[in-house]
């Protein structure tokens, strides 16, 4: 038998190098097609994606035990054999040829161990049917001598393939020389084992075989007509049989009684086992109730014993401690016992917070036992908000007692007593834990405490206060400055005297640097220790009364008060506003009255010196400009009072003093300076230096008052007497400017009105020089002015054949005028000497004078060489000289 393609030495050797380290050597190998095939849909072969694979069979000797086994390799990706799968053949069960496959090149294996025998086994097929019968015999033949059975065959005739193997059997020799040369017909050891010396049938069978056919007359190569004839052979001698045992009647009878007693046993034995399958099914379901309750009652006790669980969580949250039940409702709120206190509120807080939907299931929430203790706790709550409550109100009121019983903490005679509330804070600090708790418990029982908290200590904010007031007035010795400075009965030099009255206003920075910070002190104090929800309360670098020098008291600054924030939940932001109002109001009711102190200091200091209000309305400012705290609200409140009032004092002293300017009206006659305008200096100079920080707008809207109704008053003076009313006029302007010249340099309001009072003297000056002039030539101006009159109408040449305007009305005109000139340059000194009552203003009036005459001569001159060409006057240059001689 030639030897297939499929099977060579090169594929065996792949084979051995893939299961190497096995023991197991391989007695065939094979190349094949893998696929699977489509179960239940005849007449068709379900090839779906053939894989090529490598069938080898392999046997394996343990001692006197001998394994066989069917190996599938496959190709890896560099195209060398790996191992697949591994079957054993003794599990080996059927082997089947596909009948759909036209050429009988595919088989199934069934194995009965494998696991799941729903799914179709793979299906092999071989490149021919020579193939297939070489595998097919081997692995029957190995299935025959080490198994000692045969498995089932399906689509294969045994008989077929023992002829096939009995014409492939290849000879003894390996090799056979022909003409054509060696033909491959060698085949391996192995292969003789398999094909020759383990057939299928023996050689006494095939002899038989062979004479069979011969006496049936047939070839070796009719074995289909031959299997087809045996079967009809068959079938006939069944029907012989069967027929001659029908024949003995005593035999069928016999064989009727056996079979009639046999059913009546079946019959039996099948009403016993109905009989056993009635018990069996009772019993079952007796099974199966039983072990339906035993399920519900190990489910009941299970159940029962997390209930028990839960049921004894809640009762420990529902337990009310002995220890704080007894705090809540009967227990002391001495300094000793407020750590219980806080303990027992801290837990009645918890316990009420446990209690709420959020932190409690809603089922539990609405159980009758939870409600009934939820009451009770309320109960607590509102028994100890109570007594807490009524006890801090008495505490207040006790502690603000027993300082104002003491008269050591007040100032006294001959001492100032600054205001120590240390003491008192240190008190209140002890039951701030209380009040936050109080706070988280009912905050509705905040606003009562802190109106009896604020009423009990704005009594002793104002009994301090009042008697400090009292005593900073009696203590500074200052002397009464006059409060008239501008009348015009005053004498000149009672002003300019004026006692220094610096301790007035040093006694009213004394009153702020106390109580400022104070009251700051006490706000914030009051804002941390009664719970406001407000922002920073003093500002960070802020300095709270002004003055970095001047500040209170460091220890009773420090207003942070030990405490964290129990409502963790709250939100500040959504309560600063409320709060905040809230917190002024309070602010209200414990600071109100106070002001009345301060403004009794003020009215003090306005009737002792009423400049004083520059100084004190500059400290005031100062202070008001560093409260910028959300505490401090009342504080501001009370600063912008004392600069209102401040305001209005010194309004009230400005407006006194404007009318005391306006009733210089009053005087029949007033020649000269004006006494209130030196005196206004001697003023002006005095609260220039009393201004501080931010007292200039009020000076300067005081001078602007002052300057106002002083140039009204003057002006209005002037207009009495007409006839000297520039004369008037010019030195008092005069005088102001000589008085404030240098204040004018400093002072932006007083240099506007300096060269406003500038102005009016150029004016005045102007109007009194030309007065003068005109009264001494008269003749010789009003010539001139003619002319210029009839200059705009006619033309120069025509001029002189006018009336009045002829040559000879020229030459009349300057005798008149000019005959004795030094005469009337002298009268004309001499008239400006005469009403002029400031002697120090008489050159520059001169002067001025001289000026204002040779600009109008000048003028002359040319208006007559433009008119009169052929007239001769005296020149510009003549009378230059002439006045400059005098």
């Amino acid at each position: 038998m030639a030897k297939s393609s499929a099977d060579d030495e090169e594929l065996r050797r792949a084979c051995e190098a893939a299961i190497e380290g096995t023991k197991q050597k391989i007695v065939m190998s094979i190349r094949v097609a893998k696929s699977h095939g489509i179960w239940g849909k005849s007449g068709k072969l379900g090839r779906h994606m053939a894989k090529p694979r490598v069938l080898a069979l392999s046997m394996k000797s343990k001692g006197q035990r001998t394994k066989a086994f069917l190996r599938v390799l496959k190709y890896s990706t560099g195209g060398v054999l790996e191992p697949a799968k591994l079957y054993k053949l003794k599990h080996l069960s059927k082997v089947e040829v596909i009948t759909n496959d036209p050429s009988g090149c595919t088989f199934t294996l069934g194995f009965d161990n494998l696991r799941s025998q729903s799914v179709a086994p793979p299906q092999w097929t071989m490149r021919n049917t020579d193939d297939r019968n070489r595998l097919l015999l081997c692995i029957l033949n190995i299935c025959k001598d080490v198994l000692g059975r045969l498995p089932k065959v399906v689509g294969i005739d045994v008989v077929e393939m023992a002829l096939w193997a009995k014409e492939n059997t290849p000879s003894v020799t390996t090799q056979s020389n022909q003409q054509d040369g060696p033909v491959a017909t060698t085949v391996t050891e192995s292969d003789l084992k398999v094909t020759v010396e383990k057939e299928l049938v023996s050689q006494a069978e095939e002899e038989d075989m062979e004479a069979l056919l011969g006496t049936y007359v047939m070839g070796i190569g009719e074995a289909e007509a031959f299997s087809e004839r045996l079967k009809r052979e068959l079938l006939a001698l069944e029907a012989a049989n069967v027929h001659a045992i029908l024949e003995s009647e005593p035999l069928v009878k016999e064989v009727l009684h056996g079979l009639e007693a046999a059913t009546n046993y079946v019959d039996d034995m099948d009403e016993w086992l109905s009989i056993f399958n009635v018990k069996l099914r009772h019993m079952r379901e007796d099974i199966e109730s039983i072990e339906t309750r035993n399920n519900k009652l190990e489910m009941q006790s299970v159940n029962n014993k997390a209930l028990i669980e839960e049921l004894d969580k809640l009762l420990e949250r529902l337990r009310v401690p002995s220890e704080y039940a007894a705090c809540l409702t009967g227990g002391p709120f001495d300094e000793a016992r407020m750590l219980q206190n806080v303990e027992a509120c801290e837990w009645l807080t918890g316990a009420l917070r446990g209690l709420e939907v959020p932190n409690m299931d809603s089922t539990y929430a609405n159980m009758r036992a939870v409600k009934e203790k939820r009451a009770e706790l309320e109960k607590l709550k509102s028994t100890f908000v109570r007594r807490a409550s009524e006890f801090l109100r008495n505490y207040f009121a006790s502690l603000v007692d027993f300082m104002i019983s003491d008269k050591s903490y007040f100032s006294q005679r001959g001492q100032l007593k600054r205001p120590d509330h240390a003491d008192l804070r240190y008190k209140c600090r002890t039951y701030a834990r209380l009040l936050q708790h109080l706070k988280s418990l009912d905050k509705s029982c905040l606003g009562p405490l802190r109106k009896a908290y604020c009423s009990s200590l704005n009594l002793l904010l104002r009994r301090e206060a009042r008697e400090f007031a009292n005593e900073l007035r009696a203590s500074t010795k200052a002397s009464r400055n006059p409060t008239v400075w501008l009348e015009a009965s005053t004498g000149g030099s009672q002003s300019g005297n004026s006692a220094d009255t610096s301790a007035v206003s040093d006694a009213y920075a004394k009153m702020l640097t106390i109580f400022i910070p104070l009251l700051v002190d006490e706000s914030s104090f009051f804002a941390h220790f009664m719970c406001f929800e407000v922002p920073a309360l003093v500002p960070p670098g802020g300095v709270a009364n002004g003055n970095k020098s001047g500040s209170y008291d460091d220890d009773t600054n420090d207003d942070d008060l030990g405490i964290m924030d129990i409502d963790d939940n709250d939100s500040k932001a959504g309560k600063t506003s409320a709060d905040l109002q809230s917190l002024n109001e309070s602010l209200q009711d414990l600071l109100d009255g106070i002001q009345e102190d301060f403004y009794a200091v003020v009215d003090w200091a306005y009737k002792i010196d009423p400049l004083r209000c520059i100084s004190m309305h500059g400290i005031t400012e100062r202070y008001l400009s560093g409260q910028k705290a959300d505490a401090a609200g009342f504080v501001r409140l009370l600063l912008g009072d004392l600069e209102s009032r401040i305001s209005m004092q010194f309004s009230r002293f400005v407006d006194e003093a404007c009318h005391q300017i306006e009733r210089n009206e009053r005087n029949v006659r007033q020649m000269g300076v004006l006494s209130y305008i030196p005196r206004f200096a001697t003023l002006a100079t005095r609260m220039e230096q009393y201004i501080q920080g931010q007292s200039r707008d009020l000076v300067d809207q005081a001078y602007t008052k002052f300057v106002s109704i002083m140039f009204v008053t003057l002006e209005k003076l002037a207009q009495t007497d007409p006839k000297y009313a520039d004369i008037f006029l010019l030195e008092n302007y005069a005088a102001f400017q000589n008085s404030l010249y240098d204040l004018a340099n400093v002072v932006p309001t007083l240099a506007k009105f300096y060269h406003q009072a500038s102005e009016a003297y150029e004016q005045a000056c102007t109007r009194h020089i030309s007065m003068i002039i005109y009264y001494q030539f008269e003749r010789l101006f009003q010539f001139a002015r003619k002319i210029e009159d009839l200059m705009f109408t006619i033309s120069p040449e025509e001029i002189p054949f006018q009336l009045g305007l002829s040559k000879m009305d020229l030459r009349k005109t300057l005798k008149s005028s000019l005959s004795g000139v030094d005469k009337s340059i002298a009268a004309m000194y001499k008239k400006l000497q005469k009403n002029l009552t400031s002697e120090e203003l008489l050159p520059s009036l001169w002067d001025k004078c001289k000026k204002e005459f040779l600009d109008k001569y000048d003028s002359f001159c040319q208006l007559v060489a433009k008119i009169y060409p052929t007239e001769t006057i005296p020149s510009v240059t003549e009378m230059r000289e002439l006045l400059a001689s005098m």
